[in-house]
């Protein structure tokens, strides 16, 4: 229980940000598509950041998790930390380098060649990112989650301010007549969409020189045997990363290659924006990842670690039946994130979010190869979920479109979650309770059900949404009550200790 009380007051800390960040993203999604409300110009920045996701793993090569590994079993800390800060100021060098002087040409290949101006912004915004991956690791691992977490809430301020200034408030002044010339000479109609992009290359900036000020000092250091056993380490995660970036972000090029030229990017708009709202599950998966690596590795040479590994599997599995069951009962509300014209992809929503929750419980069962080194059977395991989304998609999306590749999601992930239990029960056996597990999730998906596909309100007339918001409200308060019954003891006690 101590092990279970540190671990949530360490995801709500390093959380707090993630969370933040993404209920402020929540708010530029309608400013996004309130204001571009063209699915196809949406649909360009979402092709954008999916690229800059699989840009991001190549330029990391898995060398935050090595950094923990190496910094938790080294004597000299502060070696491991300058060489990996090292490679990573030398790779993405090279990657902005590159990426600048051959901009046109890589704007012409992707079909947007009068913007080359995206590419340019873009490799800054990868670069900046990549680099700053290792000293937000370094915060990590010094146990320092509030410097990590209020650098991470200036970061996403300064999007979000910028993001309202650039598309909201210069244009509102320009229309108002309100020093129009000052305006008229800081923004450009003409770039549109590419106002996000600037944005984020601001806060990009702005997040690097913070951290900049939590570094004392940086010793550019290339130890040989130590780049040579990190290497080692990390290049199986490197592989592991890419095949991973596959599964979340490769839909996106496929909807918009797969699809007939004339619908392609609408259809990659109305999924994006909809795709963002089953990000609401991803809150809580990405602030208990932040906290739980460092905290898998900390707790590893414990006798009782296997077992803690177990209870956090299931109380991560019962707080994601909630989000899934919340978020789709009050859909009807939640949807106006968005604006009407992107409201054609919402079928997509509850298959990803349980996608996401498979998802999540993938990564709790991969810390077997983490903490054994076996990380080669992460790369397999997940280059086979690669192989399976490229197969999914290439089967589906022509055939349904971007439900298809919501489908892709949740089937790889749903063999991924299969393939690490089986292989990792075989090198470092955890006595889950799946038989608990299994009960939520069962509990949650019926109670769905019972909602969406059994209870007739469309008979309810003028009376459907009040009488819907009802009952799905009784829905998950029963479903929050069984929870409590079942857990009432846990939850007593896990109280009790923070009291």
């Amino acid at each position: 229980m101590a092990q279970i009380q540190k671990l949530a007051g360490q995801t709500a800390i390093y959380g707090a940000p993630t969370i933040l960040g993404r209920l402020l993203n929540y708010l530029l999604v309608p400013l996004h598509t309130y204001i571009f409300t063209r699915p196809n110009e949406y649909g360009v920045v979402s092709e954008m950041y999916a690229y800059m996701a699989f840009l991001l793993v190549v330029l990391t090569y898995g060398m935050e998790t090595t950094f923990f590994r190496f910094s938790s079993m080294e004597k000299n800390r502060a070696g491991v930390f300058n060489t990996a800060m090292t490679l990573l100021l030398l790779t993405s060098t090279i990657f902005i380098s590159a990426g600048l002087f051959f901009s046109q040409n890589i704007a012409a290949s992707l079909n947007y060649p009068q913007n080359p101006e995206y590419i340019r912004w873009f490799v800054l915004i990868v670069g900046l990112d990549a680099i700053s991956a290792i000293p937000f690791a370094r915060l990590r691992a010094d146990n320092r989650p509030y410097v990590f977490a209020g650098i991470k809430i200036v970061n996403i301020l300064v999007n979000l301010l910028f993001n309202l200034f650039f598309i909201w408030f210069c244009p509102l002044m320009i229309k108002h007549g309100i020093g129009t010339a000052f305006f008229q000479f800081i923004y450009r109609p003409e770039i549109g969409v590419g106002y996000i992009f600037i944005s984020n290359l601001i806060a990009s900036v702005v997040q690097m020189l913070l951290l900049l000020l939590t570094v004392k000092k940086i010793q550019f250091q290339f130890d040989i045997p130590l780049v040579k056993r990190m290497f080692h380490y990390t290049f199986p995660l490197l592989f592991l990363g890419l095949a991973g970036v596959v599964n979340e972000t490769f839909d996106r090029f496929m909807i918009k290659y797969l699809l007939s030229s004339d619908i392609a990017m609408y259809n990659l708009g109305v999924y994006s924006a909809c795709f963002k709202i089953a990000i609401i599950m991803n809150l809580f998966i990405q602030a208990f990842r932040y906290s739980a690596e460092p905290f898998f590795f900390s707790i590893y040479k414990d006798k009782d670690a296997k077992e803690g590994y177990a209870t956090v599997m299931t109380y991560f599995v019962i707080v994601c039946t909630v989000i899934f069951l919340g978020t789709m009962m009050y859909l009807d509300y939640i949807k106006y994130f968005v604006h009407k014209n992107y409201h054609d992809g919402l079928t997509v929503v509850p298959i990803l979010l349980i996608a996401y929750m498979l998802l999540g419980i993938c990564f709790n069962l991969s810390i077997w190869y983490k903490l054994t080194g076996q990380t080669k059977y992460g790369a397999y395991i997940t280059v086979g979920g690669a192989v399976v989304t490229v197969a999914v998609n290439f089967a589906l999306i022509p055939l349904i479109g971007y439900v298809g590749a919501a489908w892709g999601h949740f089937i790889t992930y749903a063999v991924m979650v299969a393939a690490s239990y089986l292989i990792g029960q075989k090198f470092y056996p955890v006595d889950y309770n799946l038989k608990k597990i299994g009960f939520y999730f069962a509990v949650s998906i019926a109670l769905f059900a019972l909602s969406y596909f059994v209870i007739p309100f469309h008979r309810f007339g003028m009376h459907q949404l009040l009488i819907k918001t009802t009952v799905n409200t009784l829905i998950l308060l029963g479903y929050l009550g069984i929870i409590y019954k079942k857990e009432y003891a846990v939850i007593q006690k896990f109280f009790k200790r923070t009291i």
